[in-house]
């Protein structure tokens, strides 16, 4: 069971999860918990690492500590009474080592890598060991582990590191070794290189460190507990009506996570199919709701599409050229380059007369996509490279579009309708995905009418 930062924010917050945690272990489960930082806490840390070493006056470290110390040791001193003396000097000898890894920082004005990964995991450091005390306040065995502690091995990829495929057998004898007589908390979020470096897993990566966690002890489930009651079929501050999808298959699910859906991480769903486990997103707040079931197969209903999604901040680049027909090595240069300068490239379209490549990537690596880009124009087979900051990317998702004659037509004629421009369009053979890109204005129409046009508000029949 992993549990997100509103699901961890406060006193009230921990005994809800202590209570789920109660009930399922008193029902003879056997569970594994992973914690993020209480909500905001991570957005801090950030905040502080990178204004302590750009500031030329006396940063506000002192400040950050005491609000840090303020807002733990209070929830702890809520949930945990008992604990209290004991894991407040533990908290308190992380934020010592928090203060002086930041003073360090800001007297030598650098902040890498590696040292932003040891700063910014300290929220789940925090959260863990009071989630943990709540448990044996509770009378539940416990102990906190970090990612290190409890097996998670990774690359040396500081800021979205990869967990190594010999992290299983480690997270099975340290993490699956005590399920029997306790519920060890593991914090979430990060891991460490096989020299024991500190690294994070990218925003959102405690789903990614129960999958993995999950993988590692075999878990007959794994459970990501959130603020919504599941998968959604659209986001419902857009469409007040989007319905919960009990059932996904893997693919669906990775496929609107990476487009845009924030209830779970896009690598979440890897380690979890290699090895079939179904995970289940719940809601802490209302946990007698079903919630959605992410599984191997796709459990058949009469509805070819799952769920309307789409990414906000991100940008179109065309790149156009005579040149680029019928030459051998063009996309491979474009693309080399483009990797050189670590910029992610999120969607591609090509015209068959291979003079216009169309791609899409996020408005934080435009610049450097222009800057790649414009060191191949002068190799003389790119004419010219444009490109728009004002464009959303729409995914429309289901396993059940595959080999279903018509579903491109029902789109395009249900946008053109609605007076709906496409500017690319891109769809992959698997037939899962149909993913195009338009004006940022015409997103959430795009979305209400893609919604009403397969009736997603209406309830799945079998």
């Amino acid at each position: 069971m992993k549990f997100g930062g509103t699901s961890v924010g406060d006193e009230n917050c921990i005994g809800r999860v202590v209570s789920i945690i109660s009930h399922y272990r008193s029902s003879g489960c056997e569970l594994a918990v992973v914690v993020s930082a209480m909500s905001g806490v991570t957005d801090q840390l950030i905040a502080i690492a990178e204004e302590v070493e750009k500031s030329t006056d006396k940063p506000p470290i002192e400040a950050t500590i005491q609000s840090l110390r303020t807002r733990h040791t209070k929830v702890l001193k809520g949930v945990a009474p008992d604990e209290y003396e004991a894991v407040s000097s533990e908290i308190e000898n992380r934020l010592d080592n928090l203060k002086n890894i930041l003073t360090a920082v800001h007297n030598l004005r650098e902040l890498t890598p590696r040292s932003k990964d040891y700063i910014i995991s300290f929220g789940e450091r925090l959260s863990a060991l009071i989630v943990s005390a709540a448990l044996r306040q509770n009378g539940i065995d416990s102990m906190p582990l970090n990612g290190c502690e409890a097996g998670i091995i990774t690359n040396e990829r500081h800021g979205c590191a990869n967990v190594l495929p010999e992290s299983d057998a480690r997270i099975k004898s340290r993490v699956g070794a005590l399920l029997q007589d306790m519920v060890p908390v593991v914090m979430g979020y990060m891991g460490c290189t096989k020299d024991g470096i500190v690294t994070t897993l990218g925003r959102s990566g405690s789903d990614y460190s129960a999958a993995v966690v999950g993988s590692g002890i075999d878990a007959d489930e794994i459970w990501i507990w959130t603020d919504v009651d599941g998968v959604m079929t659209a986001n419902p501050r857009i469409i007040p009506d989007a319905r919960v999808i009990s059932d996904i298959s893997y693919h669906e699910a990775m496929e609107l996570s990476y487009f845009g859906a924030e209830v779970l991480h896009p690598r979440s769903i890897e380690p979890a199919m290699q090895k079939g486990i179904p995970v289940r997103v719940k809601n802490t707040f209302n946990p007698s709701a079903g919630g959605s079931c992410v599984l191997a197969y796709e459990k058949k209903d009469d509805r070819v599409v799952k769920g309307i999604t789409y990414i906000e901040k991100v940008s179109i680049i065309n790149i156009t050229g005579a040149m680029m027909v019928g030459r051998p090595g063009v996309a491979k240069a474009i693309f080399t380059e483009l990797a050189d300068r670590n910029v992610n490239v999120m969607m591609i379209s090509q015209g068959s007369s291979e003079a216009n490549i169309s791609l899409i990537v996020d408005d934080e690596h435009l610049d450097s996509a222009i800057a790649a880009l414009s060191k191949d124009q002068q190799g003389g087979y790119v004419r010219e490279v444009t490109y728009d900051r004002d464009v959303v990317a729409v995914a429309v998702i289901g396993t059940g579009m595959a080999g279903t004659p018509g579903i491109s037509g029902r789109i395009f004629t249900a946008l053109g309708k609605a007076g709906v421009n496409l500017m690319m369009i891109s769809q992959g053979s698997s037939e899962v995905n149909i993913s195009f890109v338009i004006a940022a204005e015409d997103g959430k129409k795009a979305v209400a009418v893609l919604h009403d046009e397969f009736e997603l508000s209406k309830e799945e029949s079998i």
